[in-house]
């Protein structure tokens, strides 16, 4: 069966749930029995719209990765509108993923290749890197403390300060990394993590 149909005889069960609960009881012990048929109907809807809505996300994944790329069990999408780095967090999150977090040098150079293919001419993207809570303290987007660092060191990075907070990958730079005002508009690439 296809997911419409599965939709619909997901509906079809909900109604004659409800229109079962108007129904007047014979006796206790038919109550109780259909009580129990009942719970164990709801139950089986709870796990068939657990598992449309799994396949729904499985979908929305599959999409991002045609778009995109499939690298390190995790799916990459660069987004062309430039945003500010929260917006642009937020954009990734509403999509179901987050700003791209390499943890080594292959993933972070993939991720460079990745832009400079589809977004040509691109200078700056932002990675989910930031040292927003506490200066010099570099965490990603879950608040979790970075280990993998690709400064350029050749522009004394990162330079930052209290202003500069947020972390681009430079195209230019050959995919190193600058500390950058938070509120500046930029491209951006989200991840998202393959089951």
């Amino acid at each position: 069966m296809g997911r419409p149909g599965l939709v619909f005889l997901l509906a079809l069960i909900s109604i004659s749930l409800q229109q079962g609960n108007s129904l007047p009881s014979r006796t206790r012990k038919a109550v109780s029995t259909r009580q129990t048929d009942e719970d164990d109907l709801k139950s089986q809807i709870n796990k068939l719209w657990l598992e449309v809505n799994s396949l729904k996300e499985m979908q929305a994944l599959q999409t991002v990765c045609l778009r995109g790329i499939k690298a390190h069990r995790k799916c990459y999408l660069a987004i062309e509108e430039p945003k500010h780095y929260h917006e642009a967090n937020e954009d990734c999150i509403a999509q179901g993923g987050t700003l791209a977090i390499p943890r080594d040098l292959l993933e972070n150079n993939d991720l460079r290749d990745y832009a400079r293919r589809v977004s040509p001419g691109s200078r700056e993207l932002w990675i989910g890197v930031t040292d927003i809570v506490k200066e010099g303290q570099y965490v990603d987007v879950n608040s979790v403390p970075v280990g993998f660092f690709n400064w350029d060191r050749s522009k004394k990075q990162p330079t930052g300060g209290k202003r500069e907070s947020c972390v681009a990958l430079s195209l230019p730079a050959q995919g190193k990394w600058h500390d950058e005002v938070c509120r500046s508009l930029k491209k951006y690439i989200c991840e998202y993590l393959i089951p």
